[in-house]
């Protein structure tokens, strides 16, 4: 909400500077986003007017220029702007004004005395981007031809005056105007609020438009009147153009700026028909499935039933609440016109603009509540300004209720009140806060009962009542209590590690964290989670970000895509967080989250080569076994197991379960080349994500006296199927009897043949381990060495079908 300050001041004006006013609305929870200047401080600058023109002598382009500037004699200018002419006034910079900088941070432009080609100049006349106040370079700014000429332009212009950004909270739709923020200022200040002076005009003429509700779910009250003979194109006011420009909003026609203007003011959005383009009377119902509409911003939409529309006998002709048609929208031949203002219900607008991709001023207001006692006086505040700017011919006014809100009476106890906001109030006190904000209230023992106005639709609970009497009496109130409660530490087990850990653990194998929205692309979940039915948001912030994730590699590949779109040509990247998964056994207080299981997953990625370009080794791109590590690295002490299996986004051959005490924790694997070529990326990435509870959990450090004995090292090396795993050799080899001597194993060489041989044919490998054998009470001899090792190879030949390669 956008807003200059001398229009707020205009309905309420408090004695206090404009920080001090800023400073409190914000403290009011009417966040004041940013305070900004009309204008650029510049001096010197006045209304001069144009009294003769001539060609430079020595320029084609330039042109020697009589201005008066209202002292002294008329002074010689000369001036290369396209729309300069005999008779405008227009902004002239004087001998010694200083003028913005043309860029940012430069130094201030000085007018001084001097000659181009030949011709002395005594000012200069400017336009509109060099005075800062626009940044569209369309020639000198022309001033109204009420002028006053000398008069400075800041005065003229009203440029000593501030803009004010609200950042408003869904619940605060009742300032969703000046003269809402006005009557917010009033109670807090005690400044006095002035009135909106609306008077109804004659009548001059008995003409109706028909007009029927059949959705009172959907409207609750429609007022509006026929106004004959028009003028659309005259001009707008000056100070109402102005007025909405500091709003953010830029001038169309007269008929569309009053229409706005009334909607800054007031805060309720309005439209105006041509009437001689609608066909018999209006209806005011929900749409049906089929019905299409030209909107005024020149898009097509379809409507069906549950869209509201107003329709006339033969078709569509505005989204209610949000947006006209184009069919029936003013313009230069526009002769009589129906301005209706109306009441929707806020849960029959909120979320339909958005089903199209927009959004408007109307829709943002309507869908927070607008109030619904006003139709008819707004609608006479526009036929005011309509008469006056437009002139024409006013009929009677016609107004409908079909269904209008009920306001429950919300009882607040003081004693309660007292309690949440955390220091005493009197009755009194609460009862002068309520007639600040021009609540009706009755006072009871201990307890006053509001009944909420037309225009508050967010007091419905206790708490909210105490929300105004605290924010009223103001937050700076509140005492300093430190907590009464007792402090005590929860000491985390040795055994596990916190999060803040954890994540240093993974960036310490070189990856970089990143934090990504929780909702994502249906298409990552289909593809990369193989869920055919994730959660969805009911109100999504964007229509791609429409389901929850329940894996973290959706959102680690599009963090890929945007780093190669920047030329990156290694990336790692991890992110800790939450996925969503359907859980029936999860309950929960909010039925919202019921069904809804949220674990933690710590989830990485890497591509590209292994290492930073360097000398010291060849390069080599990242494959499974590097990432693979990682995962080891960060389980250690523990050994987890890779089963092979498939995961959705991996690939078939090069992937992998984690497995964890016979538990699955996570999956690591190369991305599946399916999707490689789907997301458009040059090499494949190895991911891994594993249940980030089980990795802060551990296992504290056992101590183990040093081996009295040496330990024996015997490389063995056996030939086996293809089918014959890494895993599945180890286990063999523990589970030979060799009375507990073989403390360790290492696979450390895996031979292939380039061709069949006399002791090797196709489909065969050897795999050469090492063991480590050790006796902790006595020192191994030969003999019992000799029996260790072929105890092993006996298992492994009984087991696996191997046999000692020569």
């Amino acid at each position: 909400m956008q807003f200059p300050e001398s229009w707020l001041r205009e309905f309420c004006n408090p004695p206090l500077s404009t920080a001090e006013l800023a400073d409190k609305l914000t403290m009011a929870g009417l966040e004041v986003e940013e305070l900004r200047p009309v204008a650029p401080p510049f001096d010197k600058v006045v209304v001069a007017q144009v009294l003769a023109v001539a060609k430079h002598p020595n320029a084609d382009r330039l042109n020697v220029c009589e201005v008066d500037v209202g002292g002294g004699g008329p002074l010689s200018i000369v001036c290369g702007a396209p729309n300069v002419r005999a008779g405008i006034k227009v902004p002239c910079a004087l001998v010694g004004a200083e003028l913005p900088p043309a860029q940012a941070g430069g130094e201030p432009f000085t007018i001084k005395l001097g000659e181009l080609r030949g011709v002395q100049s005594q000012g200069m006349l400017c336009s509109a981007k060099e005075l800062k106040l626009s940044e569209e370079q369309g020639g000198l700014l022309v001033l109204a031809e009420d002028a006053l000429v000398g008069q400075s332009i800041r005065q003229h212009l009203h440029l000593d005056d501030t803009l004010f950004t609200l950042k408003l909270t869904p619940n605060l739709a009742h300032c969703l105007s000046v003269f809402g923020i006005a009557r917010e200022l009033s109670a807090l200040t005690g400044a006095p609020l002035r009135m909106p002076v609306i008077t109804p005009v004659a009548l001059q003429h008995d003409a109706r438009l028909p007009v029927r509700i059949e959705a009172p779910d959907l409207c609750g009250r429609f007022s509006g009147r026929i106004v004959r003979s028009v003028n659309p194109q005259a001009a707008t006011p000056a100070w109402m153009i102005e007025r909405l420009a500091r709003c953010g909003q830029r001038s169309v026609s007269a008929l569309v700026d009053i229409s706005n203007y009334v909607m800054f003011e007031l805060g309720r959005p309005s439209h105006i028909f041509d009437l001689d383009k609608l066909h018999g009377g209006l209806q005011v119902r929900w749409g049906r499935p089929g019905e299409r509409l030209e909107l005024l911003n020149g898009s097509t939409v379809e409507v069906d039933g549950t869209v509201g529309v107003i329709a006339d006998e033969r078709q569509v002709e505005s989204l209610a609440g949000i947006m006209g048609g184009q069919a029936t929208a003013v313009g230069n031949n526009t002769r009589n016109v129906y301005v209706e203002a109306a009441f929707w219900w806020p849960q029959a607008v909120a979320g339909r603009s958005r089903r199209y991709n927009f959004s408007t001023d109307a829709g943002h207001r309507f869908e927070r509540g607008v109030d619904p006692a006003q139709t008819m006086a707004h609608v006479e505040r526009i036929t005011q300004l309509i008469l006056d700017i437009c002139g024409g011919e006013a009929g009677p006014m016609d107004d409908q209720t079909a269904a209008l809100p009920e306001r429950k009476p919300v009882t607040l106890r003081v004693a309660r009140a007292a309690k949440i906001i955390g220091m005493p109030v009197t009755q009194p006190q609460c009862a002068e806060v309520f007639r600040r904000l021009r609540l009706d209230f009755t006072e009871g023992e201990g307890t006053i009962t509001v009944t909420p106005p037309s225009w508050r639709f967010d007091l419905q609970i206790e708490e909210d009542l105490i929300e105004e009497v605290i924010r009223i009496l103001g937050y700076s109130g509140l005492p300093d209590t430190p907590p009464l409660a007792p402090v005590t530490p929860r000491a985390r087990s040795e055994a596990r590690r916190g999060l803040h850990m954890l994540r240093h653990a993974v960036a310490a194998l070189d990856y970089q964290e990143t934090v990504n929205f929780s909702f994502v692309e249906e298409r990552w979940e289909r593809e990369l989670a193989g869920n055919r039915q994730p959660i969805r948001l009911l109100n999504p912030i964007a229509a791609p970000l429409a389901v929850m994730r329940s894996s973290l590699m959706g959102s680690l590949i599009g963090v890929l895509r945007f780093n190669l779109a920047r030329k990156a040509a290694r990336v790692r990247v991890f992110e800790l967080g939450r996925v969503f998964l359907h859980d029936a056994s999860v309950a929960d207080s909010d039925s919202t989250l019921a069904g809804i299981h949220q674990p933690l997953r710590v989830s990485a990625l890497a591509y590209g080569p292994v290492d930073a370009l360097q000398w010291g080794a060849p390069e080599r791109a990242i494959d499974f076994f590097d990432v693979k590590g990682d995962v080891e690295a960060l389980l250690a002490p523990r050994k987890p197991r890779f089963v092979p299996a498939e995961h959705a986004a991996l690939h078939p051959g090069r992937s992998a379960r984690v497995e964890l005490d016979c538990v699955a924790i996570g999956w690591v694997g190369e991305l599946h080349p399916r999707w490689r070529q789907a997301y458009e990326l040059p090499q494949a990435p190895v991911l891994f994500e594993l249940d980030a509870d089980v990795l802060a959990g551990g296992r504290l450090p056992a101590y183990a006296p040093i081996a009295r004995q040496q330990a024996a090292l015997r490389d063995i090396a056996v030939i086996v199927g293809e089918s014959v795993t890494h895993e599945t050799l180890l286990e063999a080899i523990a589970a030979a009897p060799t009375g507990g001597l073989v403390r360790d194993a290492r696979l450390f060489d895996v031979y292939r043949p380039k061709s069949p041989s006399a002791d090797m044919i196709a489909g065969e490998r050897s795999l050469a381990v090492r063991l480590e054998l050790l006796d902790d009470d006595a020192t191994l001899t030969d003999e019992r060495i000799d029996a260790a090792v072929k105890s092993v190879l006996d298992t492994l030949r009984v087991r696996l079908g191997a046999r000692l390669r020569a």
